[in-house]
């Protein structure tokens, strides 16, 4: 019976390829999309991963890493006050302005650290030295800084090489491996007191504090203990282990609720499952037409509905399986591609492939239903009609 109904299909080779084509289109909308969705999402915690350290305190209105509202530099002081925080550290971050030799400006994301324990460092150098910092006038950038900072059709610059940060001297004493931000712009590391002085004044200059907890404490005690003595935001960093409060959680959380990117790329998804719903379910009960008397047939020598409705399901989900496995494929080739050009972003956790999964043998489920349908109203004695 089975091996009947992959002839039949397999038989039939441009409805067959119709099908193939409509599933492996909606699994490759379905699955490239959210996953540039889950890489765009990621982006706008880009800090957190560069930056890292267990515990980031905000202001208290602060909803996301993005977002800055100064601090006054004593509440690093009254942190460090709270008993189960091990160290507390000042952090800068913000977007400054690099000026090249030809006079044009570059965005970069500008980040502070403090100068005797680093705490908030580069953690994946890619040459020199993150120690070098403590010298004057010196930073660390990532690796997408060599190309942006770097004069057209010239070398990609690296250590050893100086340009302005609004009109002060910033020499490269460092290249590190870094995610790249939501903005676009490369990641710049120096010294909390030097990036204060490569930033336009203002009254409260302090981006956040970063902490840790001491032993025996958890992440989510210690937030809580700095909620309660300071008045403060405290959240969790991703990677640190569970917590109720995750500082990454929280920045993508705030995207896809103030944003339309959620409902952008929703979209897409939607109409993926739709041209392929619409598909699969046209040109399978057209198959199921055209056997309809070969179908028939075997109805009229005594086959029941039920082992006819496991040939047509069967020869439903191998179509499904066949197609998202060739989505599947264009997908991943379609990921290396963005991970050579480091754009679009990209990143599939496991959920992505098994929902998609799920989503193509529903739209397989509903095509066969409807030759199912057809298969059920149709009498045996019209086989023998002329």
């Amino acid at each position: 019976m089975f091996r009947l109904a992959l002839k039949m299909l397999f038989g039939d080779g441009a409805k067959y390829l119709m099908l193939v084509f409509g599933i492996f289109f909606a699994t490759f909308l379905i699955v490239q999309q959210s996953a540039v969705f889950c890489g765009l999402m990621r982006w706008t915690s880009s800090t957190l991963r560069n930056c890292s350290a267990p515990i980031y305190v905000v202001d208290a209105k602060v909803e996301q890493i993005n977002e800055t509202n100064a601090l006054r530099d004593t509440d690093v002081a009254l942190v460090r006050s709270v008993s189960s925080v091990r160290w507390a550290m000042p952090l800068y971050t913000g977007i400054q302005r690099v000026r090249m030799e030809d006079g044009t400006y570059k965005a970069v994301q500008l980040l502070g650290i403090d100068s005797a324990t680093l705490a908030g460092g580069p953690t994946r150098m890619i040459s020199g030295n993150v120690d070098d910092l403590r010298l004057p006038n010196t930073v660390v950038i990532d690796r997408l800084a060599t190309e942006r900072l770097a004069n057209k059709g010239e070398r990609p610059i690296g250590v050893g090489d100086v340009f302005e940060i609004n009109d002060l001297e910033a020499r490269v004493v460092g290249v590190c491996e870094a995610e790249r931000s939501f903005t676009g712009g490369p990641y710049i590391w120096t010294t909390y007191e030097r990036a204060l002085q490569y930033t336009p004044p203002s009254r409260k200059m302090l981006s956040a504090i970063l902490a840790a907890p001491i032993e025996g404490k958890t992440i989510d005690e210690t937030v809580a203990d700095i909620e309660a003595h300071t008045g403060l935001k405290a959240y969790s960093n991703q990677g640190y282990g569970t917590s109720k409060q995750d500082f990454s959680e929280a920045t993508i959380w705030w995207y896809v609720r103030n944003t339309g990117i959620p409902i952008s790329f929703g979209t897409t998804v939607v109409i993926g499952f739709i041209v392929g719903t619409a598909i699969a379910c046209q040109t399978f009960y057209a198959f199921v037409l055209e056997n309809l008397k070969h179908l028939g047939a075997l109805k009229a020598m005594g086959m029941s509905n039920f082992r006819l409705s496991l040939m047509l399901l069967l020869q439903s989900f191998t179509v499904g399986i066949i197609g998202f496995g060739i989505g599947l494929l264009f997908t991943s080739l379609f990921a290396m591609a963005a991970l050579k050009n480091e754009q679009p972003p990209f990143f599939m956790p496991w959920q992505i492939p098994v929902v998609a999964f799920l989503v193509i043998q529903t739209i397989c489920a509903l095509a066969a239903l409807l030759g199912i349908i057809r298969l059920s109203l149709y009498e045996p004695a019209m086989v023998f009609r002329v």
